[in-house]
């Protein structure tokens, strides 16, 4: 019997970032949904990834929060008109 997938439920959160010189974003804190804001202590990784759990691309961030390894989404807007470049997700484990 194969065992189902379940679904990792995305945590949209607010993040603070920053642009460099060369036009990167660069994350600096997040606010979780309680309430508590969590500084980044490290981008290791940025890729275009797939975002698995709601289709369309975005961005993949690695990130060291508090000295643990996590994963941060941008998820973008594939629709021209709207005014927002996207979101930023995390998920719950």
């Amino acid at each position: 019997m194969q065992r189902e997938s379940q679904a990792v439920p995305k945590v949209y959160v607010p993040v603070r970032a920053d642009f460099d010189s060369n036009g990167n974003v660069i994350p600096k804190a997040i606010r979780w949904e309680d309430g508590r804001t969590y500084l980044i202590d490290r981008v290791i990784q940025i890729r275009r990834a797939e975002s698995i759990p709601g289709g369309g691309m975005g961005d993949r961030y690695r990130v060291r929060i508090n000295g643990r390894e996590s994963y941060l989404y941008f998820e973008r807007y594939v629709c021209p008109s709207e005014e927002k470049l996207g979101r930023w997700y995390m998920q719950r484990k």
